[in-house]
């Protein structure tokens, strides 16, 4: 979840990719015969920073980040010391709250969120034994890393649940920004549903801020008015999914499971799953094999999951949700993939070509809704 102009970050974005560090660790060495062995000093814990955009909630982006951090500590135990602030605003408080971490011995500090990105870099030059982990940034240094997670495929496995249960064939969508990622995740989540509806639409509506409660429930309020009877959002609270389960409606959760805000509500969940990651880049810290790197991962890496269906989705609908992750996992269902006509975005320009596939730098680049989209770019 980022903050930027969506235009600098389309121009910058394309050279984001690389492969994922792996771990590995050195050898045990052994004692020569005849010495004494010496007694092992204990090695002191990493101390490893996050810095969250938004208070930590019972569900939502931070909520996943922190369940991340404390995968960490299950992992590790007595060899990891972790420390979080919650809350902070992109910008100059999020440099000023690094660059403590950065100054009271932290060895590792991740940052999740996109406007975290340039005050990392710039506390990133001042502490070149530190490293960083921009999380959702693509600007990376010898001590900043880069890492982010393929949303937009659990967006379109999400749109197959939700064009399948809509009786209306008219979704929400409750959007943060207009920048590529939010983008991506609109139009997957409008193919999804036109997968197995052809005549789904979907309405959005911009709110230019990524945590507003208040907020993201009137938006919700308001799409409900208009035939929707299925929401998804790309925000960071539980309020939509707590308005569809007041106005006995459906939504997707996004981030992480929601069925104790909307357990009639929620259908499916799409989970951001950081804990593995996180741990793998501590445990590198540890072992002195930290590597700069930037990650680009999804349903195959282990970092997006779909699944925590609701009550109301029947066994049927499950397995064919299922059935499509485990082929995005393989590589043989691509989102961003036409068929035997083109795909067009709704203002009629084919965007995809009759049986091609956008490449990462066409998806990073992303600057256009799909047909089936009600609403423009929010400039």
């Amino acid at each position: 979840m980022y903050k930027n102009l969506a235009t600098a970050l389309r121009a910058a974005c394309v050279s984001a990719l690389a492969g994922a560090v792996f771990i590995t660790f050195p050898a045990v060495s052994q004692t020569p015969a005849g010495a004494k062995p010496s007694t092992p000093v204990p090695a002191q814990p990493v101390k490893a920073g996050f810095v969250y955009v938004s208070p930590i909630t019972e569900a939502g982006w931070t909520r996943q980040h922190d369940e991340g951090r404390k995968a960490v500590e299950a992992a590790l135990g007595a060899q990891v010391h972790t420390t979080f602030v919650e809350n902070v605003a992109e910008g100059a408080d999020a440099e000023r709250v690094i660059r403590d971490l950065a100054a009271t011995g932290h060895q590792i500090i991740f940052t999740p969120s996109f406007g975290y990105m340039e005050p990392t870099l710039k506390v990133a030059q001042d502490f070149p034994q530190v490293k960083f982990e921009s999380i959702t940034g693509y600007k990376t240094a010898p001590n900043v890393a880069a890492a982010n997670a393929r949303y937009y495929e659990g967006r379109y496995l999400a749109g197959i649940a939700a064009g399948r249960m809509s009786k209306t064939g008219v979704a929400g969508y409750v959007a943060g920004f207009p920048i590529p990622e939010v983008l991506q995740g609109i139009n997957a989540f409008t193919l999804g549903m036109r997968s197995v509806n052809p005549r789904a639409t979907v309405k959005v509506v911009w709110l230019n801020v990524w945590f507003d409660p208040p907020k993201e429930r009137d938006a919700a309020m308001v799409l409900f008015n208009q035939d929707v009877d299925v929401m998804a959002f790309h925000t960071g609270s539980t309020a939509v999914m707590a308005a569809a389960q007041e106005r006995g409606k459906m939504a997707v959760a996004y981030h992480s499971d929601m069925r104790k805000t909307g357990p009639d509500a929620q259908i499916v969940a799409v989970t951001h799953e950081w804990g593995r990651y996180y741990t793998e880049r501590v445990r590198a810290v540890q072992s002195g094999t930290w590597k700069s790197g930037n990650l680009w991962g999804g349903v195959r890496e282990g970092l997006i999951r779909v699944g925590d269906f609701g009550p109301k989705v029947p066994a049927a609908v499950q397995q064919e949700v299922l059935a499509a992750q485990k082929a995005i996992g393989a590589g043989t269902l691509q989102p961003f993939k036409a068929g035997k006509t083109p795909v067009r975005d709704n203002e009629g320009h084919e965007v995809i070509a009759a049986g091609q596939a956008l490449t990462d730098a066409q998806i990073l680049q992303m600057n256009w809704l799909v047909e089936g989209v009600q609403g423009r770019i929010s400039r």
